[in-house]
């Protein structure tokens, strides 16, 4: 049998605040599991993710996990 690969993680921190930005903005941070400013969140690099994290790129800092 193959062995699955494992999934690349990315380091997500939320260094700007969410007042003031969009209702969709604000739900997108929290789905990513971010909640105060300079909280940390690790989460595996997948599609979904890397949407979320395109749309509130202007609100986090990502580094790649090795």
């Amino acid at each position: 049998m193959m062995a699955k690969k494992k999934a690349k993680k990315i380091r997500i921190q939320l260094v700007r605040s969410v007042i003031g930005r969009l209702p969709a903005q604000r739900k997108t941070v929290k789905a990513l599991g971010l909640k105060k400013m300079n909280s940390t969140v690790e989460q595996e690099m997948n599609p979904v993710i890397m949407g979320m994290v395109n749309t509130v790129s202007h609100l986090v800092k990502v580094e790649e996990i090795k």
